[in-house]
């Protein structure tokens, strides 16, 4: 798994105790996923409406730079959810995000987390 793949995992609900499988991101450096047993995701959801949110980055698989990240239909990188899963929480991967997805990625976690 690496930074940037396009994942399938059981994200929890807020109470913690079920969840639903989705997809998500991985934004977590290469070196940890190689030498760590989990991985930080991001949620990727299909509730687009927030998506000129500088903490959000819109995937349209329609567009060529969308389309190798594996999601359906229009949906968005959400910088603001973030979870540490366990690697063998991962379903699969569907995909992955190209450097210029990756880079817009970045600057909304940069947003999300104040790192200026």
């Amino acid at each position: 798994m690496n930074r940037g793949d396009v994942v399938i995992v059981r994200f929890p609900f807020a109470d913690g105790r079920t969840g639903k499988n989705r997809p998500a991101l991985v934004v977590q450096n290469d070196l940890d996923n190689a030498r760590l047993t989990n991985t930080i995701i991001a949620m990727i959801s299909g509730n687009t409406r927030n998506a000129h949110l500088p903490t959000q980055v819109l995937i349209d698989p329609a567009d060529p730079e969308g389309k190798p990240s594996g999601v359906f239909g229009l949906s968005v990188v959400k910088a603001t959810t973030l979870y540490t899963v366990e690697q063998r929480d991962v379903l699969r991967i569907i995909g992955h995000l190209t450097g210029v997805m990756m880079r817009k990625v970045d600057d909304s976690l940069r947003v999300a987390l104040s790192l200026t």
